[in-house]
Protein backbone atom coordinates (compact mmCIF):
# COMPACT_ATOMS: atom_id res chain seq x y z
CA UNK A 1 0.00 0.00 0.00
CA UNK A 2 1.52 3.30 -1.13
CA UNK A 3 0.65 4.91 2.67
CA UNK A 4 2.37 1.91 4.02
CA UNK A 5 5.54 2.60 1.70
CA UNK A 6 5.36 5.93 2.93
CA UNK A 7 5.79 5.44 6.99
CA UNK A 8 10.00 5.80 7.06
CA UNK A 9 9.90 4.75 10.84
CA UNK A 10 7.23 3.07 13.39
CA UNK A 11 7.91 4.28 17.28
CA UNK A 12 6.65 3.24 20.18
CA UNK A 13 5.93 6.39 22.68
CA UNK A 14 5.59 6.59 26.65
CA UNK A 15 2.26 7.61 27.83
CA UNK A 16 1.85 11.67 28.27
CA UNK A 17 4.47 12.61 26.10
CA UNK A 18 4.42 15.54 23.51
CA UNK A 19 5.46 15.11 20.38
CA UNK A 20 4.61 17.94 18.18
CA UNK A 21 4.85 21.52 20.10
CA UNK A 22 3.23 24.79 19.17
CA UNK A 23 4.76 27.03 16.68
CA UNK A 24 7.72 24.38 15.49
CA UNK A 25 8.39 23.97 11.97
CA UNK A 26 7.30 20.31 10.71
CA UNK A 27 9.13 18.44 8.04
CA UNK A 28 6.89 14.96 8.89
CA UNK A 29 3.06 14.10 9.88
CA UNK A 30 2.11 11.26 12.56
CA UNK A 31 0.01 8.71 11.76
CA UNK A 32 -1.44 6.63 15.01
CA UNK A 33 -1.47 3.21 14.60
CA UNK A 34 -2.44 1.81 18.35
CA UNK A 35 -2.82 3.90 21.32
CA UNK A 36 -4.43 7.46 22.11
CA UNK A 37 -3.34 10.70 21.66
CA UNK A 38 -4.55 14.70 21.96
CA UNK A 39 -4.25 17.68 20.72
CA UNK A 40 -4.29 20.78 23.35
CA UNK A 41 -4.04 24.30 24.02
CA UNK A 42 -2.37 25.88 27.48
CA UNK A 43 -3.94 28.43 29.23
CA UNK A 44 -1.70 30.83 30.89
CA UNK A 45 -1.56 28.96 33.81
CA UNK A 46 -0.25 25.62 32.65
CA UNK A 47 -3.89 24.00 32.65
CA UNK A 48 -4.96 22.10 28.93
CA UNK A 49 -7.67 22.57 27.20
CA UNK A 50 -8.28 19.14 25.19
CA UNK A 51 -9.11 20.28 21.43
CA UNK A 52 -9.06 16.44 19.88
CA UNK A 53 -8.66 12.97 21.05
CA UNK A 54 -7.30 10.45 18.18
CA UNK A 55 -8.06 6.80 17.79
CA UNK A 56 -5.85 4.33 15.58
CA UNK A 57 -5.93 4.67 12.26
CA UNK A 58 -5.57 8.59 12.23
CA UNK A 59 -3.38 11.03 10.45
CA UNK A 60 -2.88 13.21 13.97
CA UNK A 61 -1.21 16.18 12.30
CA UNK A 62 -1.99 15.63 8.62
CA UNK A 63 -2.61 19.65 8.23
CA UNK A 64 0.51 20.03 9.29
CA UNK A 65 1.78 19.49 5.95
CA UNK A 66 0.30 22.35 4.38
CA UNK A 67 0.37 25.02 7.38
CA UNK A 68 3.78 24.21 8.54
CA UNK A 69 3.27 24.69 11.71
CA UNK A 70 0.45 23.60 14.38
CA UNK A 71 -1.23 26.34 16.55
CA UNK A 72 -1.50 23.78 19.07
CA UNK A 73 0.63 20.97 20.94
CA UNK A 74 0.26 17.33 20.23
CA UNK A 75 0.76 14.36 22.74
CA UNK A 76 0.40 10.70 23.39
CA UNK A 77 -2.38 9.86 26.21
CA UNK A 78 -1.58 6.57 26.51
CA UNK A 79 1.27 4.77 25.04
CA UNK A 80 1.24 4.55 21.47
CA UNK A 81 2.67 3.21 18.23
CA UNK A 82 2.76 5.80 15.56
CA UNK A 83 4.16 6.18 12.39
CA UNK A 84 6.34 8.54 10.42
CA UNK A 85 5.10 9.83 6.96
CA UNK A 86 7.92 12.84 5.67
CA UNK A 87 6.51 15.36 4.21
CA UNK A 88 8.23 14.68 0.96
CA UNK A 89 6.41 11.27 0.83
CA UNK A 90 3.23 13.17 1.27
CA UNK A 91 4.25 16.01 -1.85
CA UNK A 92 4.85 12.89 -3.56
CA UNK A 93 1.54 10.93 -3.03
CA UNK A 94 -0.17 14.60 -4.06
CA UNK A 95 1.92 14.23 -6.82
CA UNK A 96 1.58 11.06 -8.47
CA UNK A 97 -1.76 9.50 -6.23
CA UNK A 98 -4.27 11.78 -6.45
CA UNK A 99 -6.84 8.97 -5.77
CA UNK A 100 -4.91 8.37 -2.36
CA UNK A 101 -4.43 12.23 -1.79
CA UNK A 102 -8.14 12.94 -1.69
CA UNK A 103 -8.60 10.32 0.77
CA UNK A 104 -6.31 12.58 3.00
CA UNK A 105 -8.16 15.50 2.13
CA UNK A 106 -11.63 14.11 3.27
CA UNK A 107 -9.46 13.01 6.17
CA UNK A 108 -9.33 16.59 7.05
CA UNK A 109 -11.98 17.50 6.10
CA UNK A 110 -13.71 14.90 8.88
CA UNK A 111 -11.43 15.80 11.58
CA UNK A 112 -12.90 20.02 10.56
CA UNK A 113 -16.35 18.39 11.15
CA UNK A 114 -15.63 16.84 14.65
CA UNK A 115 -14.01 19.70 15.82
CA UNK A 116 -17.53 21.25 14.64
CA UNK A 117 -19.04 18.38 16.54
CA UNK A 118 -17.16 19.44 20.05
CA UNK A 119 -18.56 22.76 19.34
CA UNK A 120 -21.46 21.95 19.81
CA UNK A 121 -21.07 19.69 22.96
CA UNK A 122 -19.25 22.18 24.77
CA UNK A 123 -21.41 25.27 23.56
CA UNK A 124 -25.04 23.15 24.43
CA UNK A 125 -25.12 20.00 26.43
CA UNK A 126 -25.05 20.02 29.42
CA UNK A 127 -22.16 18.40 31.87
CA UNK A 128 -23.88 14.60 31.01
CA UNK A 129 -24.47 15.28 27.89
CA UNK A 130 -20.94 16.47 27.14
CA UNK A 131 -19.50 12.95 28.22
CA UNK A 132 -22.26 10.89 27.38
CA UNK A 133 -21.95 12.74 23.38
CA UNK A 134 -17.90 12.01 23.56
CA UNK A 135 -18.26 8.21 24.95
CA UNK A 136 -20.87 7.97 21.75
CA UNK A 137 -18.33 9.83 19.40
CA UNK A 138 -15.77 7.39 20.38
CA UNK A 139 -17.51 4.09 20.19
CA UNK A 140 -18.52 4.88 16.52
CA UNK A 141 -14.95 5.89 15.84
CA UNK A 142 -13.47 2.67 17.32
CA UNK A 143 -16.19 0.24 15.77
CA UNK A 144 -15.10 1.60 12.86
CA UNK A 145 -11.80 0.80 13.65
CA UNK A 146 -12.56 -2.62 14.40
CA UNK A 147 -11.58 -2.06 18.65
CA UNK A 148 -14.84 -2.21 19.79
CA UNK A 149 -18.33 -4.26 18.84
CA UNK A 150 -20.54 -1.33 19.71
CA UNK A 151 -21.13 -1.75 23.68
CA UNK A 152 -17.79 -2.21 25.01
CA UNK A 153 -14.35 -0.74 24.19
CA UNK A 154 -10.91 -0.26 26.13
CA UNK A 155 -10.29 3.65 26.66
CA UNK A 156 -7.13 4.34 28.26
CA UNK A 157 -7.58 7.52 29.88
CA UNK A 158 -8.21 9.18 32.89
CA UNK A 159 -10.96 11.05 34.43
CA UNK A 160 -9.24 14.45 34.45
CA UNK A 161 -8.42 13.69 30.75
CA UNK A 162 -11.97 13.35 30.34
CA UNK A 163 -12.61 16.51 32.33
CA UNK A 164 -10.70 18.39 30.30
CA UNK A 165 -12.35 17.05 27.12
CA UNK A 166 -15.66 17.65 28.52
CA UNK A 167 -14.79 21.23 29.72
CA UNK A 168 -15.35 20.54 33.25
CA UNK A 169 -13.93 19.93 36.58
CA UNK A 170 -12.03 17.37 38.54
CA UNK A 171 -14.75 17.25 41.03
CA UNK A 172 -17.51 17.55 38.09
CA UNK A 173 -16.84 15.03 35.72
CA UNK A 174 -17.08 12.72 39.64
CA UNK A 175 -20.12 13.29 39.88
CA UNK A 176 -21.05 13.32 36.14
CA UNK A 177 -19.45 9.72 35.74
CA UNK A 178 -21.35 8.39 38.60
CA UNK A 179 -24.76 10.08 37.82
CA UNK A 180 -23.97 7.65 34.10
CA UNK A 181 -23.57 4.72 36.08
CA UNK A 182 -26.72 5.51 38.28
CA UNK A 183 -28.98 6.07 35.10
CA UNK A 184 -27.72 2.24 33.65
CA UNK A 185 -26.29 4.41 30.67
CA UNK A 186 -22.58 3.93 30.83
CA UNK A 187 -20.18 2.01 32.87
CA UNK A 188 -16.61 3.31 33.25
CA UNK A 189 -14.60 1.49 34.91
CA UNK A 190 -10.42 1.50 34.92
CA UNK A 191 -9.88 1.48 31.13
CA UNK A 192 -12.97 -0.27 29.96
CA UNK A 193 -16.10 1.70 28.60
CA UNK A 194 -19.33 -0.52 28.79
CA UNK A 195 -23.11 1.04 27.40
CA UNK A 196 -25.72 -1.19 28.07
CA UNK A 197 -27.85 0.57 25.73
CA UNK A 198 -26.18 2.68 23.26
CA UNK A 199 -30.22 3.96 22.30
CA UNK A 200 -30.54 5.99 25.80
CA UNK A 201 -26.86 6.80 25.90
CA UNK A 202 -27.20 8.63 22.31
CA UNK A 203 -30.65 10.27 23.34
CA UNK A 204 -29.02 11.46 26.52
CA UNK A 205 -26.14 12.85 24.28
CA UNK A 206 -28.34 14.03 21.52
CA UNK A 207 -25.80 12.48 19.51
CA UNK A 208 -26.10 11.84 15.40
CA UNK A 209 -22.97 10.22 13.76
CA UNK A 210 -24.04 11.87 10.49
CA UNK A 211 -21.02 13.89 11.45
CA UNK A 212 -18.95 11.09 10.99
CA UNK A 213 -19.71 10.52 7.98
CA UNK A 214 -19.84 6.47 7.71
CA UNK A 215 -22.41 4.86 5.51
CA UNK A 216 -25.42 4.56 6.83
CA UNK A 217 -26.10 1.06 7.54
CA UNK A 218 -23.10 1.46 10.33
CA UNK A 219 -24.47 4.83 11.44
CA UNK A 220 -28.19 2.92 11.93
CA UNK A 221 -26.01 -0.06 13.98
CA UNK A 222 -24.11 2.60 15.89
CA UNK A 223 -27.61 4.18 16.94
CA UNK A 224 -30.11 1.06 17.89
CA UNK A 225 -27.57 -1.52 18.59
CA UNK A 226 -27.09 -1.17 22.10
CA UNK A 227 -31.33 -2.08 22.15
CA UNK A 228 -30.73 -4.71 20.07
CA UNK A 229 -27.91 -6.75 21.99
Amino acid sequence: MRLEAAISDVRLIEPRTKLVRAGEELTQSTLLIEGFMSRHIDDRKGLRQLVAVHVPGDFVDLHGYPLKTLDHDVATLTSATIGIVPHQALAAIEHDAPDLARKLWFATLLDAAIHRAWLFRLGRLDAVGRVAHFLCETNARLVVAGLSDGRRFALGITQNDLAEICGLTDVHINRVVRALREEGLCFFRSSLVEIPDLTRLAARAQFDPAYLYIDEEASDALVNRGSRQ
